[in-house]
């Protein structure tokens, strides 16, 4: 490798201003620090950006997951699709209310699970789908519903609320896409149930966060459903604390032995500053996307495709796969690459590899595509405190790394994922 000043590139640090900073401390010194108005205000905020009717803030995505499949009493007996590219969390909260996991392969060379083989998967057990919008990028949802409409025949409700939709629901798992769109549709109104993290690493951060809205359903009552949320999220209470301030107001019921996952004001306020400032951070992850695609593809690497004619990924993400390599080069490339100062990581490593899942059952070899795209995946930074000469200085030291690879054989021309 050629002589050059090392940089110290972090992977995903939170891009976070004064203002951000000076919105926490006002918050403090409200008195008003739990969920409360500003939550309330986030809320609205992220219901009039997405286009729907409601949004609940929770205190992550696996919350709001969570919750969805309790609120739609799924659970002992019922089964619940998910990919086996993902992370823990899309699986974990189906295991978590008692319901069977069933995982579906990627298709060959794709980040998303193979959607031919979905409708296979769904039997009279099913109660739910949770696709993976991957690295800010919005699944193929028109194949989606294709599937669930092929197999509405087998469709068992078990209570009022499913008796509504009458058919398997589709609940994404949305951490990565906040603000992208598809068809002319933002994330968020086209799933049944959409929800979306705010964590520390996420485009718009909140520290630690979430949020789950829904679509307009003939039928559905938004405040009713609202008012679960908020039960299920705090411990079933009839009340919440902000509601309990009003004079006299003190007594309350539980009606349900319930959780407790709410958002607070502290990051509520932190969220709402993030939030004005969203549009701007989007655009500049779509300018280091570019950069990167300028770089990267002519040498013939495959990358997930953020933007194209119908569609418009909220730039989470810089997935890339090397051609031609396994695991244990795809390894040694990242930590020449860390030698360098660049940190990158893998997104992801499929749940049948994780001994939790093997224990469950799950065998990688069942599925081949999701192993065959893992094994040669990296994951470059992407974020919003990068510069343009370290967008150039991670795409050089890239480029002098693979080189150095005798395994990685080349094939010039834009490859996409």
């Amino acid at each position: 490798m050629k002589q050059t000043q090392v940089r110290n590139i972090p992977f995903s640090p939170p891009d976070i201003t004064d203002a951000e900073i000076e919105e926490v401390i006002e918050v403090m010194k409200s008195g008003w620090i739990t969920t409360g108005p500003r939550t309330k205000e986030f809320e609205k905020k992220i219901a009039e950006y997405v286009g729907v009717n409601k949004a609940v803030c929770l205190n992550s995505a696996t919350a709001a997951m969570e919750l969805t499949l309790r609120i739609f009493g799924i659970g002992p007996g019922d089964e619940v699709i998910t990919s086996a590219y993902t992370f823990t969390a899309s699986a974990s909260i189906i295991d978590h209310v008692g319901a069977k996991i069933v995982l579906v392969d990627t298709a060959p060379n794709s980040f998303e699970m193979d959607y031919s083989k979905l409708a296979e998967a769904i039997t009279e057990k099913t109660k739910a789908i949770i696709p993976v919008d991957i690295a800010g990028r919005m699944c193929d949802y028109d194949s989606i519903f294709k599937a669930v409409e092929s197999k509405k025949n087998l469709f068992r409700a078990n209570n009022e609320l499913q008796e509504l939709f009458n058919r398997v629901i589709v609940m994404t798992d949305a951490a990565h896409s906040f603000g992208a769109e598809r068809n002319g549709m933002k994330c968020g109104q086209v799933a049944d149930f959409t929800c979306y993290s705010f964590h520390a690493v996420k485009n718009l951060t909140t520290a630690e966060g979430g949020a789950v809205v829904w679509r307009n359903v003939e039928g559905l009552d938004n405040e009713w459903l609202y008012k679960q949320f908020m039960l299920y999220s705090l411990h079933g209470q009839s009340k919440d604390a902000l509601a309990k301030t009003q004079k006299g107001a003190w007594e309350y019921d539980i009606v349900y032995p319930a959780y407790k996952c709410n958002m607070t004001d502290i990051v509520a306020g932190f969220g709402l500053i993030q939030f004005k400032r969203y549009e701007g951070l989007m655009k500049r992850r779509k300018e280091i996307v570019e950069m990167y695609d300028k770089a990267l593809l002519p040498l013939g690497i495959n990358r997930l495709k953020h933007f194209g004619d119908n569609f418009s990924s909220s730039g989470h993400l810089y997935l890339i796969r090397i051609p031609g390599i396994e695991e244990s080069a795809r390894n040694e490339i990242i930590i020449k690459l860390a030698d360098a100062g660049v940190t990158c990581n893998v997104h992801y490593k499929p749940l049948p590899m994780f001994t939790a899942y093997k224990n469950l059952g799950f065998d990688i070899e069942h599925y081949p595509n999701a192993f065959n795209v893992y094994k040669n995946e990296i994951t470059l930074p992407l974020h919003t405190l990068l510069s343009n000469e370290d967008v150039d200085y991670i795409c050089d030291i890239l480029k002098e790394v693979l080189h150095g690879t005798k395994s990685v054989e080349f094939q010039v021309g834009e490859q996409n994922v």
